[in-house]
Formats: structure tokens, C-alpha cells, sequence
């Protein structure tokens, strides 16, 4: 197998079980902060095995120069598995998830601030049309009170922080890849622990054995192994393809919901999720189109 075809099937592998993580968190019966707690803690922990036994070293001076803006990105990675898990307990992992994929086209919007790009035409029909994707699924449930409401706000707050995350990221230069991800997860660590002491402690004691086999599973393999996978496979590809294959992640997640978990699925809310997802991935792929030309 070429170095390329290795690549690419470590990205659809990680982010196929990315699109799965739903189904485990629904059986973890601890509180979102705990839950994203334990999770940054075991990948860190099974990323540093991964060092060890590679022989990779950590540049130390790299971090020094770079320190606060990892350990904010870290801590909006935190925050972000936060109200991602919030929004898994409030409505369907579908729309959980199709929320959440707003992230893109708020990282559209962003960089014309923060980096002085113009937005295209395209860009702006791109924006335009996922927002209306956004209504369509936000328009289905009752603002004033509903559950699936509050999931879909918790998703969009995901979305912002998993954006923050990327924004962040690209103010980092010399530290790149696994080693960013990893001082990611303690920064992460720095954060969590704090406020799940403030909002109930631990409470691992009420976890039955399906719980800590979730637990397990969405802490070494959903975040340590599939991490590396992901970040190990972004090397060897193109932007184009990457952003492509990614979209693997959603199409898995509303599978698993449909006919896995029996959550309904709406004609209305597919409709604006192929609206956002199809928008926002039409907005990627000509900026790595022309990014390759240069």
C-alpha cells in the first residue's frame, strides 16, 4: 500500500468513529464536564505511551514561544467537548451533530476580521445558505421551552468554540500536529478539573459496566488512537481531499442516530443539514483549489 493510500484510509477510519462518538456518550452516565474531563486525560495519557515508544520528543522551545496561545486553544477545546455532550443529552445526535458542522462557515465569517480576507462571492452565497440550512433545523422545534432547542443552542455554542479552536490554530506555527494536540489535551486538563470540582465532583461510582466500557472507548479509542490516526494522515494529503473525507463524520453520525438509536429524523432537518454540509464543503474545496495553483 503507496504512503498516500495508507493516509487516506487512516482519515476515513478516524473520522468514521468520530461519527460514532454519539452513541457511546449517550451511555456514559456522568456529567459533561466529568465526561470531558476523563476524555482529555486518557488521550493525553495514551498520547505520551505513543511518544515514548516512537521516540518522538517534545520542542520545548517551539512551546515556550507559543505557550499562550496552546493553552487557549486547549481550553477551548475543552469547553467545546462541553457543550458538545450537553447537546448530545438535549436532542438527537443528528441534530447535535448537524448543529456543531456550523463551525465553518463561523470560521468564514471570522477570518475576514481577524486575518483581513476579502469573502468572495462564493463565499458570501456559501454563508448565506448554510444559515438558511441552520433555520430550517432550528425551525422545527419550539424556542421558548423545547429540549431540542436547548440542544441545538448547545451545538452552535460547540460550533464557536470548536471554531475558536481552529482560528487559534492558525496563529501557531512552529508547533504542529500530534505534539500540538497533546499540549492541547493538558491545556484542557488545566481547565476541566476546576470546574468539574465546582459542578459535582466525580462521580465514576455511578457508572455500571456498559458505562465504563463507553467510558473506555470514547477516551483511548475515540480521542488517543483516532487522534493520532487523523493528525498522522493530514501529512500525507491534500487540503481538498481532507475537507472531502471529513464529511464522512456527519453522514456516520445521522446513520447511528437513524437506525441505531431510533431518533427521528425529519425531512425538514435534512434538508438544512445537506444544506449546511453541502454549502460549507463547497466553500473549502475552491480555496484549496486555488491554494494549490500558487
Amino acid at each position: 500500500m503507496s504512503q498516500s493510500a495508507r493516509a487516506r484510509t487512516m482519515l476515513i477510519v478516524s473520522v468514521t468513529v468520530f461519527g460514532t462518538i454519539g452513541l457511546f456518550v449517550r451511555n456514559i452516565s456522568v456529567s459533561s464536564g466529568e465526561l470531558a474531563l476523563y476524555r482529555a486525560v486518557m488521550a493525553a495519557l495514551l498520547i505520551a505511551l505513543y511518544f515514548l515508544i516512537s521516540g518522538q520528543r517534545m520542542d520545548f522551545r517551539a512551546i515556550r514561544a507559543e505557550l499562550p496561545l496552546l493553552l487557549l486553544s486547549g481550553m477551548a477545546m475543552g469547553i467545546n467537548w462541553i457543550l458538545l455532550f450537553e447537546a448530545y443529552r438535549y436532542t438527537t445526535v443528528s441534530v447535535a451533530t448537524l448543529s456543531y458542522y456550523f463551525a465553518p462557515v463561523i470560521v468564514t465569517v471570522a477570518c475576514p476580521l481577524l486575518f483581513h480576507e476579502k469573502l468572495s462571492p462564493r463565499q458570501i452565497i456559501c454563508f448565506v445558505m448554510s444559515t438558511i440550512g441552520l433555520v430550517l433545523i432550528i425551525g422545527i422545534t419550539d424556542l421558548g421551552g423545547s429540549s431540542d432547542a436547548l440542544g441545538i443552542l448547545f451545538g452552535l455554542g460547540a460550533a464557536t468554540f470548536y471554531a475558536t479552536v481552529i482560528l487559534l490554530n492558525k496563529f501557531i506555527k512552529s508547533v504542529a500536529g500530534i505534539q500540538r494536540t497533546f499540549l492541547q489535551f493538558l491545556s484542557a486538563i488545566v481547565i476541566l478539573i476546576p470546574y468539574v470540582a465546582c459542578t459535582g465532583g466525580l462521580t465514576l461510582g455511578s457508572l455500571d459496566g456498559r458505562g465504563w466500557v463507553c467510558l473506555l472507548i470514547v477516551g483511548l479509542f475515540h480521542t488517543g488512537v483516532t487522534y493520532c490516526l487523523y493528525f498522522s494522515s493530514l501529512r500525507e494529503l491534500p487540503g481538498q481531499e481532507v475537507a472531502l473525507l471529513s464529511y464522512i463524520d456527519p453522514f456516520v453520525a445521522v446513520l447511528v442516530s437513524v437506525f441505531i438509536l431510533g431518533e427521528e429524523l425529519t425531512v425538514t432537518q435534512l434538508c438544512g443539514g445537506l444544506l449546511i454540509l453541502g454549502f460549507t464543503l463547497l466553500n473549502e474545496l475552491p480555496q484549496k483549489k486555488s491554494a494549490s495553483k500558487t
